[in-house]
């Protein structure tokens, strides 16, 4: 059997409304030789009977076992392909190179890790929509300063991974965590912009706030030295509701998304205050805080490209 060219691992839980739409936007891609691996953290409703309808492995972790970390290393352990792509199950491309794009950069031997656009949808926050486009921009970088990365697209070498797999014991930020570790190496971090998708949010308040409180905590374990502190979230909430507010007057946009930018940024760094105050183990309680309350749908399109959009037509 010859090995694929890429392996894309995908992480699920209770994506019933999102699942089909992102494999079906896998089997619209140029690139054809792709192994398909679902790692599914014990969903309940037909996220796993939606993905049979398609080429793949499905591999079962339980709730009580689930990281990031984790889940992604059992994954990698069944994967193929030297190339691993990962992507969150409530994320979808929008063309129909994305795994080419995303997969471009490794013609440099020295990459390590390659992340892709992404873009809200419909029911995305609009403070959201200002994260995409700061974290994201609209140009790719071959070898960017930082460690920053997004693994709900993004593509590694599995070569790399051997030398130092996932770390199982954050709560979020493992990509970030990785990532750090490769360039402490020498490897380089590729932006791909045109390897684009759709990254479907429709958080609660306090969705939101478990995010930022989560990721807050993992930060604090890569980088031990950071500090957050209460003028901080003071700071960044003004400076950024204000921002946000200026931005969406300039788009006629204020109206309607005036209460979402207030407590999608309050939450934001109240979370993350709080997320540096915590101090010890990752517990049971927390998994299930974390990790396991989400709804979320969306559509969305980038008329700069002149390959044509996929055309999805999925019934939910």
């Amino acid at each position: 059997m010859s090995v694929p060219r890429c392996s894309l691992i995908i992480r699920s839980y209770n994506e019933e409304k999102h699942i089909g739409r992102l494999l079906e936007g896998v089997m619209h891609q140029g690139l054809k030789d792709v192994e398909i691996i679902l790692v599914d953290s014990g969903s309940s409703d037909a996220t796993v009977a939606i993905a049979g309808r398609y080429p793949v492995q499905v591999v079962r972790i339980q709730p009580e076992q689930f990281t990031f970390g984790r889940s992604l290393n059992l994954g990698i352990q069944h994967a193929q392909a030297e190339l691993l792509v990962f992507a969150s199950a409530h994320v979808y491309p929008v063309y129909p190179d994305w795994l080419e794009k995303l997969l471009a950069p490794f013609a440099d031997p020295q990459v390590a890790l390659v992340y892709g656009k992404q873009r809200g949808g419909e029911t995305t926050k609009f403070s959201e929509h200002q994260i995409f486009a700061h974290w994201f921009p609209e140009q790719s970088v071959s070898r960017q300063p930082t460690p920053f990365c997004n693994n709900a697209n993004a593509a590694i070498r599995r070569s790399l991974w051997l030398e130092h797999p996932y770390d199982e014991n954050l709560p979020g930020l493992e990509d970030l965590g990785w990532a750090n570790w490769a360039m402490s190496k020498g490897y380089a971090i590729a932006y791909a912009a045109e390897a684009e998708i759709i990254h479907v949010h429709d958080e609660t308040p306090a969705g939101v706030y478990n995010r930022y409180r989560r990721e807050a905590m993992a930060f604090k374990r890569v980088f031990p030295h950071e500090r957050f502190r209460f003028s901080d979230f003071l700071r960044l909430s003004v400076t950024n509701i204000l921002s946000d507010l200026g931005n969406a007057r300039r788009q006629k946009a204020l109206g309607h998304n005036l209460g979402s930018i207030f407590w999608f940024r309050l939450m934001q760094f109240w979370g993350t205050y709080q997320g540096y105050r915590h101090t010890g183990p990752l517990t049971w309680h927390l998994r299930q805080t974390f990790y396991y309350p989400r709804r979320l749908d969306a559509t969305a399109a980038n008329p700069d490209r002149v390959v044509e959009p996929i055309r999805y037509n999925i019934q939910e």
